[in-house]
């Protein structure tokens, strides 16, 4: 018998918790405000990185990158302990309402100065704002829903919240897209993410000020005793996976493809912006659209490394599959250290983008397999700091060894060759099997 959507899994259990109020409630205030999240991020990228105020070079690039990660790598681990210390209902409607006036204020910088430090000061303090809220909604979570439903709960929102970012970010581009170049462009889809916080600021406020807990606010010396002993746990928990060998092995090959990934992704921004983008490459609208193929392509890695990892990997273990992954990151280089022209680089994106999205899957298993279940929270934090502080590395590196073109043969062919030197460090002397 034919099953019906409707009688789908993952939509009937949607189902019942939307039946839930205060659920109904919360789900649509973390839809609101990451639509708003993901349309405020397209923005920026556009106004970083390719529009004609932007200065389109390799070090404003790198300094674009560190505002846009440090959030996840700064405030991500500690958030959770300072969320104890204020009623997560506040969080939602004041961290929302800072966010509206901090993105207005964007856009009016924009439209009168244009791209200025000020702007960037901003944007890292309202990403940075968006990890509370982040932390706050998983927080609140539990306190709308119990039992069976609250697992199910913690599967489908935050995929559904990355859908709802997503979708913001759609728009966003279609309204920067719809609007010829300039700080009008620049300003607008900031403009309407204000909107959307400020939807999300007023819809947190049908909460009462204590339903989202914590029952009991932390003072400031608790506070700093858990702080304290956050740092501690996660020094504790790096010895533990070094003791290990796998776990720290993995989140090494991780952090070690995450730069040079990182390297990569900088200079197909560039080559994009300046350099592949037709007669008009500086701006915004057809530096955009040549760099769309590129995540387009590399999005066609993902999809294929979701597909072939988990067939290939049960055959070969993880740890071979991670050294697969590196050795089709270093062809893939390596033939763009001969030439790089439109095709080459959409080419080359699949297979990066497949040994990219491989070799976390494969990582991510060799955590979770070979940490204990008492260390494994630490182990991922360490995880998000790891993967993050890579990016931030290699766009630091991108601003002082890349030409604002994007195109360095030198630096191509040493990202190849780091590739295949850490396939066959990781293939030869890495542990198959945890201490």
């Amino acid at each position: 018998m034919v099953r019906t959507l409707r009688d789908v899994g993952a939509l009937r259990d949607l189902r019942q918790l939307l039946r839930i109020r205060d659920f109904r409630r919360l789900f649509t205030v973390r839809m609101v405000s990451q639509a708003g999240d993901g349309m405020f991020q397209i923005g920026l990228a556009t106004l970083f990185f390719f529009s004609p105020e932007s200065q389109g070079t390799a070090a404003s690039i790198a300094v674009a990158f560190a505002i846009l990660l440090a959030p996840f790598t700064l405030v991500g681990p500690w958030a959770g302990v300072l969320l104890d210390r204020w009623r997560r209902r506040q969080v939602l409607v004041v961290a929302n309402a800072t966010r509206v006036v901090i993105t207005v204020v964007i856009a009016v910088v924009i439209l009168v100065w244009g791209v200025v430090p000020v702007v960037y000061a901003l944007a890292l303090l309202n990403l940075s704002l968006n990890r509370f809220l982040l932390a706050a909604l998983s927080a609140s979570l539990p306190r709308v829903v119990d039992g069976p439903l609250l697992l199910t709960a913690n599967a489908l929102v935050p995929t559904l919240g990355a859908g709802a970012a997503g979708a913001g970010a759609l728009v966003g581009l279609g309204i920067g897209l719809a609007v010829s170049d300039g700080t009008l462009h620049d300003a607008l889809s900031l403009g309407t993410a204000a909107i959307l916080f400020a939807a999300a600021s007023a819809l947190a406020l049908v909460f009462s000020r204590d339903r989202l807990g914590p029952e009991r606010l932390a003072d400031a010396q608790q506070t700093r005793h858990e702080l304290a002993r956050l740092g501690n746990g996660l020094v504790e928990g790096a010895r533990l996976l070094v003791a290990r060998r796998t776990p720290a092995q993995a989140l090494v090959m991780m952090a070690t493809h995450r730069f040079l990934y990182g390297l990569a992704f900088v200079a197909s921004i560039l080559l994009s912006r300046n350099s592949l983008g037709g007669d008009d490459a500086a701006s915004s609208g057809s530096g955009m659209g040549t760099f769309t193929l590129v995540l387009a392509a590399t999005s066609v890695g993902f999809a294929l490394a979701v597909v072939l990892t988990p067939t290939v990997a049960r055959h070969t273990g993880p740890q071979v599959w991670i050294v697969v992954c590196l050795v089709l990151a270093a062809v893939s280089q390596a033939v763009l250290a001969l030439d790089v022209t439109l095709t080459t680089l959409l080419v080359c994106a699949v297979p990066l983008g497949l040994a990219a999205q491989g070799a976390k899957i494969a990582v991510d298993t060799i955590v979770q397999r070979d940490t204990p279940d008492e260390y494994r929270g630490r182990a991922f934090a360490l995880y998000d700091v790891l993967y993050n502080t890579g990016f931030i590395g290699a766009s630091a590196l991108a601003a002082v060894t890349l030409p604002d073109s994007g195109y360095s043969p030198g630096l191509f062919a040493g990202i190849a060759v780091a590739y295949a030197a850490a396939a066959l460090v990781f293939g030869c002397w890495g542990a198959r099997t945890p201490n």
